[in-house]
């Protein structure tokens, strides 16, 4: 039998002192732990449906397994091939535009000099974060109203246009409409990392660069940009492991006849052609095609920060 060691010993004393000082905290951590298990991992049983023609009715003893044959249907369906073009497209556009605004963001707060209004500045920028979509679409649609929108009647008498735009009536002016209101609904709550990584940031090294002579733009792009590059790259994979997914609330809160061509992504077609006809074997296929899809993204792109230099994610 091994003998315990006094350092073994002292090191377990140490740890149950510090449990027993702590224990509050760690009773607090299992809150999200457990949440996190049942919503997360306790599902995980329930992907077999994909593989099954799944009836409720029957449970799971009693549907059949019929392997790949849901997939089979899926990917052969015309309006599977249109969801999955829409939802890639505008995914990629709201990375592409809206990345780079948390980051402009976080640098222009962190550079306000008056704490009251930088306090006051985060709180406003941070509120939409917490509006659901239902809120945010009904003032959208009120204020892009074509003819009585606050928008278009304040252009209209600045002399700026004759006609009022259709900015959530025509696909094109939705397009544009719905991704900046996306960027709009998340800036501030994104820039909440940012600004952390920027805190973190060594005081010395904007004191040497103000003896070197640097102003504040020079201290932005060789200070602080390069201090937080690790955080971006980590924020920019986990990023990439979204552009498969699409918000149903979102989607459907904004959505009309006129603009279904481009409305029509992957949440909704999981909706119509699953859920909403009980086909849950359908629902569950492409849900788990858009997770397959999204970790492949998030291995490929994690390896490629690690080939030029990054830390990566995992």
């Amino acid at each position: 039998m091994r003998e315990r060691t006094p350092s073994r010993d002292l090191r377990g004393r140490k740890a149950w002192v510090y449990f027993k000082n702590n224990w509050q905290l760690y009773l607090l951590l299992m809150i999200p732990v457990v949440f996190v298990i049942v919503f997360k991992y306790a599902a995980y049983p329930g992907m077999r449906i994909a593989f099954m023609n799944y009836k409720p009715a029957k449970g799971y003893s009693g549907s059949k397994w019929v392997g790949f044959e849901t997939f089979a249907k899926v990917f052969k369906d015309k309006d599977f091939h249109r969801a999955l073009k829409n939802s890639l497209i505008f995914n990629f556009l709201d990375l592409i535009v809206g990345f780079p605004v948390p980051v402009i963001l976080a640098l222009m707060l962190n550079e306000l000099r008056f704490n009251r209004y930088k306090k006051v500045s985060q709180t406003i920028l941070y509120l939409p974060h917490f509006l659901s979509w239902v809120i945010i679409a009904s003032v959208s649609l009120t204020l892009f109203k074509p003819e009585t929108g606050l928008v278009n009647v304040a252009m209209m008498n600045a002399g700026w246009i004759e006609k009022g735009i259709p900015f959530l009536t025509e696909k094109w002016h939705w397009a544009v409409t719905y991704l900046l209101i996306g960027v709009w609904q998340n800036m501030g709550w994104g820039s909440i990392i940012y600004l952390a990584a920027i805190t973190g940031i060594d005081a010395e090294l904007y004191e040497a660069a103000t003896i070197d002579g640097a102003g504040r733009w020079r201290k932005i792009w060789n200070v602080t940009l390069p201090c937080i590059r690790g955080t971006m790259v980590t924020l920019l994979i986990m990023n990439l492991g979204r552009v498969m997914g699409s918000n149903f609330e979102r989607l459907d809160s904004f959505g009309n006849v006129q603009v279904k061509d481009f409305q029509y992504q992957l949440a909704i077609y999981i909706y119509e052609k699953g859920l909403a006809g009980s086909n849950f074997s359908r629902a569950t296929a492409v849900g788990l095609f858009q997770s397959l899809v999204g970790l492949i993204l998030v291995l490929a792109s994690d390896k490629v920060a690690k080939a030029l230099g990054e830390d990566g994610l995992l």
